[in-house]
């Protein structure tokens, strides 16, 4: 194989990598500030929201992927089942229906700093 070809297949090899690193991000945890909402619409899964269920929005994870996440100022934590897409303010990584924000213990602040895995 020439030097041209070993470069490309290194630089693939590096790039696949990376991207297989990244898409597992959620799955060995990831913490940052997490809200809730509480609508009776539709949710991005096509089904109907139910604040009082236990589920959360993220932006890019599979819809049915469940997560614990876990209150860094209480220690509280939950399991919720991603059902919608969001948050879609700057600097949240998770919207959490009022259900699971009950269970978290913030409901009064509104938002908190959350750590999250895949259970």
């Amino acid at each position: 194989m020439n030097t041209t070809k070993q470069t490309a297949l290194v630089a693939v090899t590096l790039v696949a990598g990376l991207m297989a690193g990244a898409s597992s991000a959620a799955a060995a945890g990831q913490c940052g500030r997490a809200s809730w909402y509480a609508l009776h619409s539709k949710t991005a899964s096509g089904e109907r929201m139910n604040p009082s269920a236990l589920t959360a929005a993220h932006r890019t994870l599979p819809f049915g992927t469940k997560l614990r996440v876990t209150n860094q100022n209480n220690g509280r934590s939950v399991i919720v089942r991603i059902n919608d897409r969001g948050p879609f303010i700057r600097g949240r990584v998770l919207d959490l229906s009022k259900g699971a924000a009950g269970q978290l213990g913030f409901i009064g602040s509104g938002h908190t700093a959350v750590c999250m895995a895949r259970v």
